[in-house]
Parts: structure tokens; C-alpha cells; sequence
């Protein structure tokens, strides 16, 4: 019986009591099969010797096994001879029982398993011996080993058998399932214990199938998926559809299109609408084209726009009929006529006395496809408007440079033998040469010679005169070019002593006036240092390095400075009679409160809006200590590009904190909203009153710390004004003019190196977080750096990496906020510098036309070529990035050549697989440089 009381049936043998037993049983004859290593699993029950009485030497524990390999069976009449049998093993139990058990009926049942082989025949036997145990066989398990049928990254492995040798695994490549293909080849390992081992490659979904429990289905209509890889099929684009399963690229809507470049994961899009508000600006010299943008962009961002003329000269004979022609080919175009970025062309060499008809035309990349109208803005220009027009031929002859000095040159000219009428004078009019006649100056003379003066040494000018009658201006004379005087090397020096002396003798008499001024007012300090401390940390204002006097601009005294801060809060700040506040409702929260915008009302005053900092309630003394801290700093302030205090309210709760208010909000924010809604002359007038905010700070002695676009607010007329001074501290009278910091947190992606490495910080640093600012403003609030990390930030920029121009940027601009970012703070620009760049950029705006996007502004020839690193691969430029872990991402979507890549956009990053946003960033940034640097190839003649 077994262990549940059913009765089973065995082979037993007890014949313990007779020495010399050798008794057999035999199996019948096994087929191998595919079997090379065979197992056979034996249970049993043996008895305990010592359990059975009067039995000595004879009775045995074990027993033995053995086997026979054939081909065919045996016949019937075969005599067995055990000598033909091969052992395999002496089989022993762990567990015998005993008389007792017995009894009981308490069945212990060994099971063993052994290893038969190599079997190489078509079959075989096993045999049993028994030498005199007391044993009965239960069961016998005959088996080999498999490796079982499977799916694996989408291919199919058959069952395997393993190796005769253990110790080898048994290769086998497997077979994509169906709609799949090889991305490389699917390989399995089958085991000795029938375990699959080691998977290599794989299969991927072919186009227009995804994979779906380890299978790939078709895309279901409404999707689609036009690339082989293991990612789920997409969502057809706006203005597209699929009507089939297994879509592999979604058909456009009927009027809109995409482009031959265009991804097919990039929704369809049509041709912009026209221009708006053309309009056209002329003077003597050029004529100024400009317009805004289409108001429906088709959906692209590759917008550009060409420029096309006819001049129109009068009636052909038949009254009321204008005869027009196109334009003749000498007129210039400043950039260029087609394939404009900007908003504004330049216009020279025009005839006067003519109509012009210009056609500015908008065109995105799918402006040349399907039925769409051409979207054309049309003026008409007359140039008679040109300055006054000339009256006749010109009355000059050859004009004739007399000398030339560094900074003058004399010319003089023939005058016509028999002018028509008396001239009155001559206008000489000039130009710097590069200057392409957009701006020029002019000077009049009654006499046919002049000496021009004011001008640069070295460059060449170019000269036209025209002479006045009674009858109004001629035309101007032919162009004559002619350049002045070299500098000379040995003056300049004896200059450059000058000014050194000069300097050296004014500053050894500033130094004692200031020695005696303070023995002075030493003695008065004494009096009032009680009072209050900070009058001993009157700052020398500092400016590159260089220590400059005081000149009765107001300085910044510290806070922290007075042993009674409430001090600095009644000295700088005025109590307000909460009476007079209106709070109308919140509008945010604060490090110590909630943030309320509402009404001032002073008697005697008119009203006005303010925000107010609220101090929650429970606060410490610490805290409200923190919280007017503010409030004494802005106090000492008084600028229209600083945020005004109004005033403060410490005598009742809740303690605030009273404001203007800003109705636009943050810059950051207020950019976000407003994305391409302003010219470059509109943000370049924003960076402007920020520069006047900071040049005043930076004149008080003050660094604000934490200058960035959230901590400047906008009010209704875009006046930007610098807020936020929680983290600020003053310029300490130490040779570096730096503040090192005792800790807090550093806004790492505004804040200069030097402030991150040694907490030090300087109207240097504020120069470099005013560049970051200028990045925030021109590209509408994006953020810095994007998504990286600050330690990747951190390593980037001391690698030398700067951020790149937003799209639409200047070059000047673009080239100023490097000028912030240079690694050593000497070789900052201060914030008067900024300041006085940025107007002259605003006085001459046509310096803001050329973009960094432009190609316009790429060199000519290689060996203008920025140094950019050439790769070879694929695998090579993303080791260069680091970011070789996606260059499988890369081959498995068909990417396998830098050209392939050039077109990629941000869409096309995910969609492969990359989905880190810190990545995606910074693949892309290098994708825009290597697309630069094949612009640059391109452009110098070259193949890429």
C-alpha cells in the first residue's frame, strides 16, 4: 500500500536468508528518440537489514543498475548474459524500514535519479540486479531532457535538444514571427537541464505594425507607424488621416500638405495667408521695406519672404494705362530679395522721378505644392519722396582727393564751364565704405573743395556731390572712394604716456583729498556710530577692477550692518496706516505669506494699485526680521526700472509689505504667454530698462545675486523693473569687490561659475546672470539649459559650452551675451558698457537684422569656418556627447548617416526612443551644430 492506503503493484525481491544471490529483472526495449543524454528516476523501498532476525553476512542494502544499447530488439530467444550489460551505478537508500513500520504500514519510499549514456543507438535495455536486498521497485521513469519551444523579442526558437555534452551549449537562431523583422539576429543557448540561456538580438515590428503580446499587429485605422522598430503605432497628425490597417504613412486632408523634408509623424500644414501692414519708408538714399508677420503661419515656423518689383515709368500712349517692367538688376537688396527671415528689407540704388510696385511674398515649405493662391502684400512707392528731388544733371566734375590725415581729407572738384543757373553750394555726402550707404553724414560748402573731418584712421570713404541752384539739388555726382592716413604707431604711444601720467598725477591728488576728508569726517562718525553702524561701510564704488571715488552717488548701506535692524526699516522704509490699504484679493504666495493685490488710499492722494507682502501669522522674530529686511533694501532705492516701495506696516498684523503693482507680472511668465508677439526692437527695449535698473545698483555698490527673468516684473506700458532683492548683499570694500556666500542655494542656471565654485559674488556675476536674462527675453521664456540637470550645467559650461541663440536672435545680441558669459569676470562688459550698446543698437536698428539664423551671416570661406569637430559616424558623434547608449535608437530607425540626422527635430528624438527631456536637449542642441556646420561647408563650396 502507499502512503495514501492504495494498494500498488511492484517487483520485489527478499531472498536475504540465502548467500550469493544474483537475481535480474530486465525492461523492455526503449526507443532513444531524439534523446542524447537519458535520466532514469527509480522509487523504491529497501529494508533495514538489522530489522529482519537470524540474518548475517548475506543480507544487503543496495542494489545495482545497468543498461544495454541496440539498434533492434532482442530476439525472444536471446540467452541473457549480464556480461554484455554496462553499470551505471550501486544504488543505496537513504531511507530502509524496519518490522515496525510494518506493522504500521508505513511505506518510506526512496526515488533516485542517475544518468544513463551517451546513448548513441537506436535504443536500449535496462536491467536491475539484486545481490540479496530485501527490496521492492515501485516505479521506473525513463526521460531526456528539452529545451521547450518559445518567443523571444519577437522571434520563434523550435524545441532543442541539449548537447551529449554537458558542459556545450547548444546554439540556436530563431525565426521573426510573422509582419517582424531582423534588427539583428535572434539567437537562443539550450542547456544541459533544458534551460534557455544567453538571448542574443532580436526582431522588430515591420512599418505599419506594432507590437502586441509578443506578437505584431497591424495599426488600426486612424494610425499609423511608418518606420521598422518595437515602438506602438501613432496617432495620425493634425490634418491627416489613415483609412486602412497596417497604414504606414497617414494621407493629408484636402488643402493641406507636407513638405518633401517633412517627417511623416509632422501634421500636415498649408500656405501662410499674406503679409500684413506692409509699409515703406524712403529717404535719400534707401528705401525701407517692413511688415508683419502673416496672422495664420499654415501651421509651419519655416516661414521666409521674398521681395518682388516692378517699376512703373508713366502711361504707354493710351491715357490712364501704366506701362510696367520688372525692376532693373542693379537695384540692391539689403540682405537679399528672397528667402527672407526678418520682417524688413533694405532697398538701394534706386531711380528717382520713378514708381515702384513691391510684392512681398510669404512662403513656408509647402507654398510650392497643391492649388494655393500666391500670398502677396503689395505697395506702390514713389520716389519722388526721396529728400528733395534733383533738379538736372550733376554740376560736378571729377572729384580729387588734395591729402589726407588720420582724421581728415581734403577734396576738391571742377566746376561746369557754363552752368544753367548760379549754384548756391555743394552737399558732400560720405560714408564708411562697409557701411553700404544705410546711414551717412554730410556737410555743404560754398567753394568746390572741403575738408572732411571727424573720420576714422585707416578706412575708406566713399564721396558724392551735388550741387544746389535756385532751382533746387542736381543729382549727385559719380562715387569716388578714397581712404585715410595710417595711425601712427609712435604718437599713439606718446598718447597712451600721456594719459597714463595725466592719470597717475590726478589720481596721487584724489587720494590725498580723500586722506584728509576722511581724518574729518573720522571725528563725526565717532558721534553717531551708536546710532547707527553701517555709516563705517560707505562704499568706493568698484568698476573692472579699479577703485573709483565717491561722486555724490547715493551709496547702499547694508542692514545687517545695524545692531537694531528695526532700525533700518524706520530709517529706510515709511509706516503705512493699514486704514489706508484696500486688499482686493490674492493673487499668489511668498517665502513668508500670501501675496495680495489691492488699493493705496492716502488721503490727499489719488488712489493707486498696489501689491502686498503679507508675514503669515506664528512667525519668529527671525523671520519678520527677514521679511522687512526686504522692505529696508528696496527703500533705499529710487529708479524707474527698481521696483517702488511704497511702504511698510510693522506696528499692527498682519505686518506687510506695500508695493506698486506690476499688471503684467513676472517677465518669464508674461514672455510665455506672448510667444512671437513682439518686435526685436520691443524686446531689445525691455533688456534696455533692465540694463538702467542694474546700472543704478551696480552704482550703489550693490549685487543683486539672483537676477533672472521671474524676479523682473512688467507693468502695463512694458516697462520691466528689477524686484526680488531676498537674496542680495552689498559689495563688501575688499580687493575682489565679491561677496562670499555662507550658504543658501544658488540659482545655478543664472548664476556665474565663479559664484558656484567659490561663493563669491560681484556686479561681475550680475553681468553674467544679466546674459542669461537676455536668453530668457529672446527666446519668450524658454528655459535655460532646457531640462538638464544642474551638475550637467555645471560641467557644461566649465567644458567651455554656452547656450546658443534662440531661434530669431540677432547677432549682436547673441554676440553681447557671450561677451557676459566670458569665463574670467575681468573680462565682463559692466552694466554702463551694456547700457551703452544697447542704445546705439536702438538708434541704429538695422544692426538688429541679421539674425544668427541667417545665412546671411555665416563666412565665406573655410578659413572663417568656426572650428566645429567633424565625425565620421553616427557611433562617433554620440560618443562625442555622450550619449552612445541610443545608437541602436538610432540604427533601428533608419538614422545610419549625419546627413540623415540633420533634419531631425525634437518629435523625431522622442519618437525614437530617447526619452529623457535633459537628452532630448542636448542631442538636439548638437544636431543644430552640426546642421551649422554643414551650412558652413556648403557655403564655402563644398560637398557635404
Amino acid at each position: 500500500m502507499d502512503e495514501q492506503n492504495r494498494p500498488i503493484h511492484t517487483f520485489q525481491v527478499c531472498h536475504v536468508m540465502e548467500p550469493n544471490q544474483n537475481n535480474w529483472l530486465r525492461s523492455g526495449w526503449i526507443q532513444r528518440q531524439a534523446a542524447q543524454r537519458v535520466y532514469v528516476e527509480l522509487r523504491f523501498t529497501l529494508r533495514d537489514c538489522n530489522s529482519i532476525p537470524w540474518v548475517s553476512g548475506t543480507c544487503k542494502e543496495t542494489f545495482n543498475l545497468f543498461y544495454l544499447q541496440t539498434d533492434e530488439p532482442l530476439p525472444a530467444a536471446t540467452r541473457f548474459r549480464p556480461t554484455d550489460y554496462a553499470k551505471v551505478d550501486t544504488i543505496a537508500a537513504d531511507e530502509s524500514f524496519t518490522q515496525t513500520d510494518l506493522g504500521d504500514r508505513v511505506l518510506r519510499l526512496n526515488t533516485e535519479v542517475r544518468e544513463v549514456g551517451p546513448v548513441t543507438q537506436k535504443g536500449f535495455y535496462l536491467a536491475f540486479q539484486d545481490v540479496g536486498a530485501c527490496i521492492a521497485l515501485v516505479s521506473v521513469k525513463v526521460f531526456y531532457k528539452r529545451c521547450p519551444s518559445t518567443l523571444r523579442n519577437l522571434a520563434a526558437f523550435p524545441d532543442t535538444v541539449p548537447h551529449m555534452d554537458s558542459s556545450s551549449l547548444v546554439e540556436v537562431r530563431g525565426a521573426c514571427v510573422e509582419n517582424a523583422e531582423e534588427r539583428d539576429t535572434p539567437k537562443l543557448y539550450c542547456g544541459a537541464d533544458g534551460d534557455w540561456l544567453v538571448p542574443l538580438g532580436r526582431c522588430v515590428c515591420s512599418i505599419g505594425h506594432e507590437e502586441m503580446d509578443g506578437y505584431c499587429r497591424a495599426c488600426k485605422p486612424g494610425y499609423f507607424k511608418a518606420y521598422a522598430g518595437n515602438t506602438k503605432c501613432s496617432k495620425c497628425p493634425p490634418h491627416s488621416s489613415s483609412h486602412d490597417q497596417a497604414a504606414t504613412i497617414c494621407h493629408c486632408d484636402k488643402g493641406f500638405y507636407r513638405a518633401i523634408k517633412d517627417p511623416s509623424t509632422m501634421a500636415c500644414t498649408r500656405p501662410p495667408s499674406a503679409p500684413r501692414n506692409l509699409v515703406s519708408l524712403i529717404n535719400d538714399t534707401a528705401l525701407f521695406l517692413q511688415w508683419m508677420p502673416p496672422s495664420d503661419t499654415g501651421g509651419r515656423k519655416d516661414i521666409t519672404y521674398n521681395i518682388l518689383c516692378q517699376r512703373c515709368d508713366g502711361s504707354n500712349g493710351d491715357i490712364g494705362v501704366t506701362q510696367c517692367e520688372p525692376c532693373e538688376p542693379d537695384l540692391r537688396f539689403i540682405p537679399r530679395p528672397l528667402g527672407l527671415t526678418s520682417t524688413s528689407v533694405a532697398i538701394l540704388d534706386f531711380a528717382m522721378h520713378a514708381d515702384y510696385t513691391f510684392h512681398v511674398e510669404a512662403v513656408n515649405g509647402v507654398s510650392g505644392l497643391g492649388r494655393a493662391a500666391r500670398s502677396l502684400a503689395n505697395v506702390t512707392v514713389n520716389t519722388h519722396q526721396a529728400g528733395d528731388a534733383p533738379s538736372g544733371p550733376a554740376l560736378v566734375g571729377v572729384v580729387r582727393k588734395d591729402w589726407a590725415s588720420q582724421n581728415s581729407i581734403a577734396l576738391s572738384w571742377a566746376e561746369v564751364e557754363q552752368p544753367p543757373s548760379d549754384i548756391v553750394d555743394y552737399e558732400v555726402k560720405y560714408y564708411e565704405k562697409e557701411q553700404e550707404q544705410l546711414s551717412y553724414s554730410s556737410t555743404r560748402t560754398k567753394n568746390p573743395s572741403v575738408v572732411v573731418t571727424g573720420l576714422r584712421p585707416s578706412t575708406v570713404y566713399v564721396f558724392h556731390v551735388r550741387a544746389r541752384t535756385a532751382a533746387g539739388y542736381t543729382a549727385y555726382s559719380p562715387s569716388f572712394q578714397f581712404a585715410t592716413a595710417a595711425e601712427d604707431p609712435d604718437i599713439a604711444d606718446q598718447g597712451q604716456v600721456l594719459v597714463v601720467v595725466t592719470a597717475s598725477v590726478g589720481g596721487f591728488s584724489l587720494l590725498v583729498i580723500l586722506t584728509l576728508f576722511l581724518l574729518i569726517t573720522g571725528r563725526c562718525q565717532g558721534y553717531i556710530k551708536a546710532r547707527m553702524k553701517s555709516e563705517e561701510k560707505r562704499r568706493t564704488r568698484f568698476r573692472s577692477g579699479h577703485a573709483i571715488p565717491f561722486s555724490g552717488i547715493k551709496t547702499y548701506v547694508d542692514p545687517d550692518t545695524y545692531e537694531d535692524p528695526t532700525q533700518a526699516v524706520e530709517e529706510f522704509a515709511k509706516e503705512i496706516d493699514p486704514s489706508y490699504i484696500c486688499i482686493e484679493r490674492v493673487i499668489g504666495a511668498g517665502e513668508f505669506g500670501e501675496v495680495c493685490c489691492g488699493r493705496l488710499r492716502i488721503p490727499g492722494r489719488m488712489d493707486i494699485a498696489v501689491a502686498i507682502k503679507t508675514l503669515k501669522g506664528g512667525y519668529m522674530d527671525q523671520q519678520r526680521r527677514e521679511f522687512l529686511r526686504e522692505a529696508s533694501i528696496m527703500g533705499q532705492f529710487n529708479n524707474p526700472n527698481i521696483i517702488r516701495l511704497e511702504g511698510v506696516v510693522t506696528k499692527s498684523r498682519p505686518v506687510m509689505i506695500v508695493v506698486e503693482y506690476m499688471e503684467n507680472g513676472a517677465l518669464d511668465s508674461f514672455l510665455r504667454t506672448r510667444d512671437g508677439q513682439f518686435t526685436v526692437l520691443q524686446l531689445v527695449g525691455m533688456l534696455r530698462g533692465i540694463a538702467v535698473g542694474m546700472t543704478y545698483l551696480s552704482d550703489m555698490g550693490y549685487v543683486h545675486r539672483d537676477l533672472a527673468a521671474r524676479n523682473i516684473l512688467v507693468d502695463e506700458n512694458l516697462v520691466c523693473k528689477v524686484s526680488d532683492f531676498g537674496m542680495s548683499r552689498v559689495l563688501e570694500d575688499d580687493t575682489e569687490a565679491a561677496y562670499t556666500a555662507t550658504g543658501g542655494k544658488i540659482p545655478i542656471r543664472w548664476t556665474a561659475p565663479e559664484s558656484i565654485a567659490y561663493g563669491k559674488f560681484s556686479s561681475a556675476s550680475d553681468i553674467w546672470s544679466y546674459g542669461i536674462v537676455m536668453w530668457e527675453v529672446m527666446s519668450y521664456g524658454e528655459r535655460p539649459y532646457w531640462e538638464m540637470s544642474n551638475q550637467d550645467v555645471i560641467l557644461s559650461i566649465e567644458e567651455g559650452y554656452r547656450l546658443p541663440a534662440p531661434m530669431g536672435c540677432p547677432v549682436t545680441l547673441h554676440q553681447l551675451m557671450l561677451h557676459c558669459w566670458q569665463k574670467e569676470p575681468g573680462q565682463r562688459p559692466c552694466f554702463d558698457d551694456v547700457l551703452s550698446f544697447l542704445d546705439k543698437l536702438i538708434i541704429n536698428p538695422s544692426s538688429l537684422l541679421t539674425l544668427v539664423n541667417d545665412a546671411q551671416s555665416f563666412p565665406d570661406s573655410p578659413e572663417d569656418m568656426p572650428d566645429y569637430p567633424l565625425f565620421i559616424s553616427i557611433g562617433d558623434w554620440l560618443d562625442s556627447i555622450k550619449m552612445s547608449q541610443y545608437k541602436n535608437n538610432f540604427l533601428a530607425a533608419g538614422y545610419t548617416t549625419l546627413d540623415s540626422i540633420s533634419t531631425m527635430s525634437i518629435d523625431d528624438i522622442r519618437r525614437i526612443g530617447v526619452c529623457l527631456i535633459g537628452h532630448q536637449r542636448r542631442i538636439i542642441s548638437s544636431i543644430q551644430s552640426l546642421r551649422l556646420q554643414f551650412h558652413h561647408i556648403q557655403q564655402s563650396g563644398f560637398q557635404v
